[in-house]
């Protein structure tokens, strides 16, 4: 029998520590030795300075949540009566099914569409939920990345909410951007959107806000939605719908899913996703919805069992407590009255906020057109402030903002409204 050349045997004997040496090779040695530090995240930024502040006057105005005009948090009366209905009915804590509440995705997308709409009448739609808004879009460009046969371009808003490039671009889809918002006006671009948008190839991805555009506030007039259908019919584009303020923009949710529907009306087979974070408070229970409007009922199926075998694997099934909350509003008839009355004081009370803003520059002697905060809409405005003056507003007053002069509304009270106008009108004149 052959014998094996240079065979060392070790024998074990007792509870031996192994050498020194052995011990640092094993400690010096990283699996991540190669993992860079990633830059901080810039609205995370804004927080966390602001926390450090120790200036009585200081304002957050980087957080994109509801505050009442007490700066507090705001948690929705009829959210509390939903959540004691549910209580009330010890419901079990199983499964959802993988599309979710079927109450919900029912719900869901009756709210978009409207109760009447031919689309939800003839099963053309497909809604899953989804984890709030950014799963949704995730869900959706995982979607696209997989089964869109035409281009894999998606084409944002210049600028979009930040979150749009990597959520796209992470799915495998490829990024691009057409005109949107114009500095000098702090106002939309049409006639540079317009001129973009009929340059993009056919059948490309465009992403379009449905309403209170983030972070600008800017929003198309109707007339103006009416021209940018035509072009993108005309260039046989396939429209993705980000729709997270729907009622919290204008404080009428029919009003805010205009663009939605008249699309809609217009042919196009769209992809929507939706967010209940905003408008019913909901962010940590994280609320959302995915459709996929199709050309039939058959289509239809299909693609929802494909959106089935994508979340699968993602996080098998949504969570169940803010479908519930989000369900139970919607389909009980006193609850959403109320809802409805108290998106619209919230809607209101942003508006207020608007103007009192613009006023209190005015009163200051601002020589500046500050018109653009009235009629910017939502949770956001683009202040127009560069960013040098963005970092003396910060430094001299406490004043805490992203670096683009964007100011969440939400942030602002009958408390401070006078003082940052002060503040704006100092670093601005």
């Amino acid at each position: 029998m052959a014998l094996l050349k240079s065979t060392k045997v070790f024998v074990c004997l007792g509870n031996i520590t192994p050498s020194v040496g052995v011990m640092s090779a094993r400690n010096s040695s990283s699996w991540w030795g190669g993992v860079q530090m990633g830059p901080p995240d810039p609205i995370l930024g804004v927080t966390e300075a602001f926390k450090r502040d120790t200036n009585p006057k200081k304002m957050n105005l980087g957080v994109g949540a509801y505050r009442d005009d007490q700066g507090k948090p705001f948690v929705l009366s009829c959210v509390r009566k939903a959540e004691a209905l549910i209580a009330a009915k010890q419901l079990d804590k199983e499964y959802l099914p993988i599309g979710g509440l079927g109450e919900f995705t029912k719900a869901c997308a009756q709210l978009a569409l409207g109760a009447d709409n031919e689309v939800l009448k003839s099963g053309r739609n497909i809604t899953v939920q989804t984890i709030s808004g950014t799963g949704s879009l995730r869900i959706g460009a995982n979607f696209l990345s997989r089964f869109h046969g035409g281009s894999r371009d998606v084409y944002l808003p210049k600028p979009s909410w930040g979150n749009h490039t990597p959520i796209f671009r992470d799915a495998g889809m490829q990024l691009k951007a057409y005109r949107y918002y114009d500095p000098s006006t702090c106002g939309f671009d049409f006639n540079g959107a317009l001129e973009d948008i009929s340059k993009i190839p056919e059948q490309s991805v465009i992403l379009l806000h449905a309403c209170a555009h983030n972070p600008t506030g800017v929003d198309p007039r109707p007339e103006q939605w009416k021209e940018i259908s035509d072009i993108v019919k005309k260039r046989n584009l396939l429209v993705f719908f980000d729709m997270a303020y729907q009622g919290f923009a204008s404080g009428d949710i029919d009003r805010d899913a205009w663009a939605v529907r008249y699309f809609i009306e217009q042919g196009h087979n769209i992809l929507l996703s939706q967010s209940f974070a905003k408008n019913m408070g909901l962010y940590g229970e994280r609320v959302g919805g995915f459709s996929v409007v199709c050309k039939d009922n058959e289509e239809a199926k299909r693609v929802e069992s494909q959106l089935k075998i994508l979340i699968r694997p993602i996080y098998s099934n949504p969570p169940m407590n803010g479908a519930r909350i989000a369900t139970t509003i919607l389909n009980t008839p006193d609850l959403r009255a109320i809802w409805l009355e108290e998106v619209h004081g919230m809607a209101n009370r942003i508006i207020k906020m608007r103007e009192q803003l613009a006023a209190g520059l005015k009163k200051n002697g601002s020589t500046h057109n500050w018109q653009h905060v009235i009629d910017q809409i939502g949770m956001f405005c683009f202040t127009g402030l560069k960013p040098e003056q963005v970092e003396r507003i910060t430094k001299e007053f406490s004043v805490y903002m992203t670096k683009d002069g964007r100011i969440s509304m939400a942030g602002v009270s009958s408390g401070n409204v006078e003082y940052l106008a002060e503040a704006i009108h100092a670093v601005s004149k």
